[in-house]
């Protein structure tokens, strides 16, 4: 039987009154926020226990706050009209940023076939390396994932069998989902005549920042032009 997302979000506050930290409802989805030292338990909890019964784990992902809040471009509903701003106030925090956090978390999406219903739990990842407790003897399925999340992120899933890398390649430096990690990568690779191999060799792309303009040439602004001044035909507005 099909339970509301409501009733799920009251069922859990309830069984873990004292363990999470928040239950909220969002767009019908329920999100549970835990702490790391809890995972284990409400995982197993939430697998097994009655009006729960979550079988399948559907995800695991990681998540960077890095510079979470901080807006140093302009980008409201009205930039389509406006235009973006040049980004040179740097470092402007939002309301979003007020929230101190550790840097890194991680997601589980559950699934209960039985009640057809779903759940997202949410962990903060502490530390350096930042590290959580594996829950793969839970849900077999989270062996990937969390070599996944280890792979991009670089957060450590303390207990895993064989955590290694599973997207890049075996010498592959570095964690490419990090907010931090340069868009053209740390090296390339190309492969050598000579050597009959693959060698890798730094990064040869010159980066350059990309800065969003707004460029117009119609009819609205041929009234800026001063009186008995020429207009520019090659003029661009910024």
């Amino acid at each position: 039987m099909t339970q509301s997302a409501e009733t799920l979000a009251a069922l859990a506050q309830q069984r873990f009154e004292g363990l999470i930290l928040d239950c909220r409802v969002r767009v019908g989805e329920v999100t549970v926020d835990l702490p790391a030292a809890r995972l284990r338990e409400i995982c197993t909890e939430l697998r097994d226990g009655d009006g729960f019964r979550f079988r399948q784990l559907i995800d695991i992902s990681g998540i960077d706050y890095l510079e979470y809040g901080i807006a140093d471009w302009e980008t409201s509903r009205t930039a389509t009209a406006t235009g973006y701003s040049r980004g040179v106030e740097k470092r402007v925090y939002t309301e979003d940023a007020k929230e101190k956090r550790p840097r890194f978390a991680v997601a589980y999406q559950l699934l209960s076939h039985e009640l057809n219903q779903r759940i997202r739990l949410k962990v903060m990842a502490e530390g350096e390396p930042p590290r959580v407790d594996s829950v793969v003897d839970i849900w077999n399925g989270a062996d990937w994932f969390e070599r996944e999340a280890f792979d991009l992120y670089g957060i450590l899933f303390e207990g895993h069998p064989d955590l290694r890398r599973i997207l890049t390649d075996y010498g592959f430096i570095g964690h490419p989902f990090r907010k931090d990690f340069p868009l053209i990568g740390e090296v390339e690779m190309r492969y050598d005549p000579e050597k009959q191999r693959v060698v890798y060799e730094p990064v040869s792309i010159v980066p350059r920042t990309l800065v969003p303009k707004t460029i117009r040439h119609d009819e609205r602004y041929a009234g800026e032009v001063a009186a008995g001044e020429p207009a520019d035909p090659d003029e661009t507005t910024i």
